[in-house]
């Protein structure tokens, strides 16, 4: 595979496009660290699995193979809700070798991702569910004062 074949930069493109490449796309790779990181969110949110340097925000938001392609038993936030599918693979090292590594490995395991699941994930960070968490934060808070 001659990968200067297989990429094409396009330079900047609207959303409808985007989420039209992201929602056909294999795999979503994310060699970044970022505290949040919401393009791994947006790849999920379209079904799609993120391969991702398994540092900063990805820990809270994708949930990963371990090294036997089962979901990884590392804790973060909102897990619990998240207990079946994995939605992605990570990579330690932001090196050409381990990210190989890590496109080898979610190739091997393909069939593990569902793309209904991989969604579902992805709502644990939407819009409406900060809403009405955050107002029912608020609420129990006023509550409890005036008690």
């Amino acid at each position: 595979m001659d990968s200067r074949r297989d990429i094409e930069i396009l330079g900047y493109q609207s959303f409808e496009v985007l989420k039209d490449y992201m929602q056909r796309a294999k795999a979503f790779v994310f060699a970044a660290e970022e505290d949040f990181g919401i393009i791994p969110v947006e790849a999920q949110a379209c079904g799609t699995p993120v391969i991702a340097y398994g540092n900063g925000g990805v820990l809270e938001t994708v949930i990963p193979l371990n090294k036997t392609g089962v979901r990884s038993q590392e804790s973060g936030v909102g897990r619990q809700e998240s207990e079946g599918s994995p939605t992605g693979v990570f990579f330690d090292e932001q090196t050409p070798g381990a990210l190989m590594e890590a496109v080898n490995k979610f190739e091997k395991n393909q069939d593990t991702f569902d793309c209904n699941e991989i969604r579902k994930n992805a709502e644990r960070f939407s819009k409406e569910r900060f809403k009405r968490e955050f107002k029912s934060f608020v609420d129990t808070k006023i509550t409890e004062f005036f008690s």
